[in-house]
């Protein structure tokens, strides 16, 4: 829910509290001083406002930055409603602006409770990437996938064979789950895309044969596979799109690659005419990598640890594809391109990737806003899509319509400071294909041990444990956990109590929305309990649920009628559990950088949303008491 105010001074704090509906988040834009709360809704910037990238700037904040560590799953806790208005929906605004917005993810959590689901509905995602390291995570959180491996090993099946079982399953649900945005779009959408094996990456004949095996095995319209733009990969994607399969090409770095892989794609369009195929069932993306490159610039421009080299950290990657997406339209603009238009083909869109910010002194949204063009897809991780659907912006311009000079200045001005920027991509496809094999190794290690547990493994899903002592204090936050559900169970309680009372009336719609916001927080708490192992004392849950019960029988001076003073004191009650409720969230993130079943990226969130709930609620009690306890005054 964003916060507003309709009046008041917002340095001061007083004023009253506009609550919307996509989640209690405060942004930040460049009007606002860094660090201070954007009151006003999402909406298009004014011109002046636009990152630009001219030599010597930084790119300054436009949103209060939240940064995920990196390879941490995200667990969606989704609070827009699917009614909120366009004006107030960023990712609404993104949409309507011509960008494809895609996750970056898929696991079977995702697809067996609905939240795929629910993200294409209330987040307006209409695409899914997925990678090894993607898969390598989902199978290593969770026991969804146990079974199917467990009957695979028993038939004697292979790691690699159960590997290719288990992410053609997940990836064809994923692709019945996209179906209907398939068919809206006339398949411009819709699509979820997978990898082929990357350790055939450097091999042109096993990469084109897995490409067929992958189509043919998933057999969805909506499918994409994925080939890895090395050298060796062109060949491939020619090949493959010769054949009719709709390719997304990954791991892009460089302009020269670039244009070489969109060479491959119309090589291989022109080649399916030929073979008779139509060219409009033929679909493909470009997924050009962003975030990496800052990552990678950054650390040479600290090497040379001079201020004319710190002036041009965080603007590379944006640069870098800006220029690519310049050599998209010159691509689109040729002759070439426009005979196999003319025949039904569809173009490769550009696919922003790696657009999580991995630097906490960028703001979050940076590859969302900076890279909003239309016709392009942003594939985003699940903590980039939630924070631009907190407090993303757009420019009032599409930016690579503005920005294609800035950017070549920019890139001159690396080469200047003595930057080897082929260095820099070329450095950046050999770890990117590193980071995936090692992700496929720990993925078939995974998929190993489950499929071949021994006897210590049968014990532990037993519940037993091998002969072990249990972590020190395991007990004891077992007990601290279900004593915060208890008084989770109670808040939410006098949360829906509260809403109930004030509907209609000054802060009804925002109590309600609060009161939607704590409910998830308290699932959210079981599921934490669940990763952790915690058993739920219902016992102790219901004296939560009967202490509020009782509670009402006498907060305000009256035995069951309301006085003036309920409404301040059920808010400060209010007030107080969601503080508490901060002070555990807190307490997890502390133990999550040592504890692998915590999600570190998750928790990071509550604490915040935590806050800012609590920033609501203590302005609603100012007002209360204003209105129940006026001051006295002297008189006259």
């Amino acid at each position: 829910m964003r916060i507003g105010r309709a009046d008041g001074d917002r340095r001061s704090g007083q004023g009253r509290v506009k609550l919307g509906t996509t989640g209690v988040s405060p942004g930040v834009d460049s009007g606002s001083p860094a660090g201070e709360p954007d009151q006003r809704p999402a909406r298009a910037l004014p011109p002046s406002s636009a990152l630009t990238l001219h030599a010597g700037e930084r790119p300054e904040s436009t949103g209060h930055v939240h940064r995920p560590a990196p390879h941490t799953r995200w667990r969606f806790q989704v609070s827009v409603s699917s009614a909120s208005s366009p004006e107030s929906d960023p990712l609404a605004l993104l949409s309507a602006a011509g960008v494809s917005v895609w996750l970056d993810d898929l696991s079977r959590e995702l697809l067996a409770g609905g939240e795929l689901q629910r993200l294409v509905t209330d987040r307006h995602v209409v695409g899914v990437t997925t990678n090894p390291t993607i898969f390598a995570s989902a199978l290593s959180k969770g026991e969804r996938y146990n079974e199917q491996l467990r009957a695979l090993g028993a038939k004697g099946g292979s790691v690699d064979d159960a590997v290719f079982a288990l992410t053609t399953d997940d990836v064809r649900e994923g692709c019945d789950v996209l179906a209907p945005v398939h068919e809206r779009t006339g398949g411009v959408d819709g699509r979820v895309s997978i990898e082929v094996d990357p350790r055939s990456a450097r091999d042109a004949d096993a990469t084109i044969e897995q490409a067929r095996r992958l189509w043919e095995t998933v057999d969805r319209p909506n499918l994409l596979v994925k080939i890895p733009a090395t050298r060796e990969g062109l060949a491939a994607i020619t090949a493959a799109t010769a054949a009719g399969i709709s390719v997304n090409v990954t791991l892009i770095f460089s302009l020269d690659r670039y244009r070489a892989v969109m060479d491959a794609y119309l090589t291989g369009l022109e080649q399916a005419q030929q073979a008779g195929h139509d060219l409009s069932r033929i679909h493909s993306v470009a997924s050009f990598f962003v975030s990496r490159v800052d990552t990678e610039t950054d650390r040479r421009l600290d090497g040379i640890g001079t201020p004319e080299a710190a002036a041009l950290k965080g603007k590379a990657a944006v640069a870098n594809a800006r220029l690519a997406h310049q050599a998209y339209e010159e691509m689109t603009a040729g002759p070439r391109w426009q005979a196999l238009a003319a025949a039904g083909a569809r173009p490769q869109r550009p696919l922003w990737a790696s657009t999580g910010v991995k630097n906490k002194d960028y703001p979050d949204t940076l590859y969302v806003r900076e890279l909003a063009v239309p016709g392009t897809v942003n594939t985003m991780p699940g903590s980039t899509l939630e924070a631009f659907a907190d407090h993303g912006t757009l420019p009032a311009q599409p930016p690579a319509t503005i920005g294609y000079g800035a950017a070549a200045a920019h890139l001159e001005a690396l080469a200047a400071i003595g930057i080897d920027f082929t260095d820099v991509t070329d450095t950046l496809e050999r770890e990117g294909l590193t980071k995936f094999e090692d992700s496929w190794a720990e993925l078939g290690e995974t998929v190993h041990r489950e499929m071949h547990p021994t006897e210590d493994d049968r014990a532990r899903q037993r519940g037993g444990g091998p002969a072990k002592a249990a972590p020190a204090g395991a007990g004891l936050l077992a007990v601290y956990l279900n004593d915060h559900l208890s008084g989770a169970t109670a808040g939410l309680e006098l949360f829906r109590r509260a809403a109930q009372t004030q509907q209609g009336r000054e802060y009804g719609s925002e109590l309600a929305e609060l009161s939607r916001q704590v409910e998830q927080d308290r699932d959210s708490l079981t599921q934490i309990m669940a990763d952790l192992g915690v058993s739920t004392d219902q016992a102790k849950v219901a004296l939560g649920w009967l202490a509020e019960k009782a509670g009402r029988l006498k907060p305000n001076g009256h035995i069951f009628s309301r006085s003036p003073l309920s409404d301040l004191l059920e808010l400060e009650s209010m007030l107080l559990g969601v503080q508490g409720k901060a002070a555990c969230w807190r307490t997890l993130r502390a133990l999550a950088d040592a504890d692998e079943r915590l999600y570190a990226e998750h928790l990071d969130t509550l604490v915040e949303r935590a806050e800012q709930q609590s920033a609501a609620l203590e302005q609603f009690r100012l007002a209360a008491a204003e209105r129940v306890l006026p001051t006295a005054r002297p008189s006259a």
